[in-house]
């Protein structure tokens, strides 16, 4: 029965969680945006954290001040644990705390570890009774059923973000090989063009004496730069031209992919692609802006 209540928390708790977000996300920027890591109602860090703190700490309710501090150190400890793992899995970090005072490496943060804590007894104290109570009254085999179709489907979400994610970053691989080449051909390009300009340059020097000799020698010497340029770049255009191509098409793709997961964590961060990730969003609110 231990179990079977923790379960059917954690389910109520991760809605409630996504609720919670939903709310401010519209205070904030006045439109509805689906937060959290998976796409469906719920988030659940928040079901594991109130969980946690309803279970563990069920001791302590009878002094304010222990049930504060439990709740404070161990809901931050749940948040810095999952800010890291996922980003040790993901390679993105999808919250950024850096800015606010003590935080530590971003993943928690004194003012939202007091509002957590704080928050832990508005639940404990007001919430979870009601919670309790409702729980009680579902029949047993009716929960069990929600138990198996809610736990279905948090894990077929969780496999198909988790493969969202995965092509994601290989997309932005992609775009990241993409972009490095298509900058090497501009710079052998842009090369290309200082050599024969300033070897140009170089023979009409030899020639300053012999106006019209050094005219007639400066345009053979660029009808030849001209051709060789041509014959390098009719190839390296092509290529140019088909990778530019291909990037496009790839972006695209990719702020539709990223779309929900961007609005979700407005403050997420690429270890790996930063600044490809950042182009991304400012992307995505140009269009955002435009509709």
């Amino acid at each position: 029965m231990q179990i079977y209540r923790l379960l059917l928390y954690f389910f109520l708790y991760s809605f409630l969680g996504w609720c919670t977000e939903v709310a401010y996300a519209t205070v904030k920027e006045r439109r509805f945006v689906n937060r959290g890591f998976l796409g469906g109602p719920w988030c659940p860090i928040y079901g594991v954290g109130v969980s946690a703190v309803v279970t563990l700490l069920d001791g302590f309710q009878d002094s304010l001040l222990l049930l504060y501090l439990s709740s404070f150190v161990l809901v931050t400890l749940i948040e810095g644990m999952t800010g890291f793992i996922m980003d040790k899995i993901f390679h993105h970090k999808w919250w950024d705390y850096t800015g606010l005072p003590f935080n530590i490496g971003g993943y928690v943060c004194l003012p939202f570890s007091i509002a957590w804590g704080a928050a832990c007894l508005v639940i404990v104290k007001g919430v979870h009774p009601v919670i309790e109570r409702l729980v009680g009254l579902l029949p047993e085999a009716a929960g069990l059923a929600l138990i198996c179709v809610l736990t279905a489907g948090l894990a077929a979400d969780l496999a198909v973000t988790t493969a969202g994610i995965l092509k994601l970053n290989r997309r932005l691989d992609m775009l990241e090989r993409i972009g490095a080449e298509l900058r090497e051909i501009s710079d052998r390009m842009g090369a290309n063009i200082h050599e024969n300009v300033m070897d140009a340059m170089e023979r009409a020097e030899v020639l300053e004496n012999m106006a019209q000799a050094r005219k007639e020698r400066l345009d053979a010497i660029s009808g030849e730069a001209k051709e060789r340029l041509d014959l390098l770049s009719e190839e390296t255009r092509e290529r140019y031209d088909i990778l530019r191509q291909r990037y496009a098409e790839l972006t695209g793709a990719t702020l539709q992919a990223s779309r929900r997961l961007v609005r979700a964590f407005p403050r997420m961060e690429s270890r790996r692609h930063k600044e490809l990730l950042e182009e991304l969003k400012r992307k995505l609110e140009e269009v955002t802006r435009k509709r």
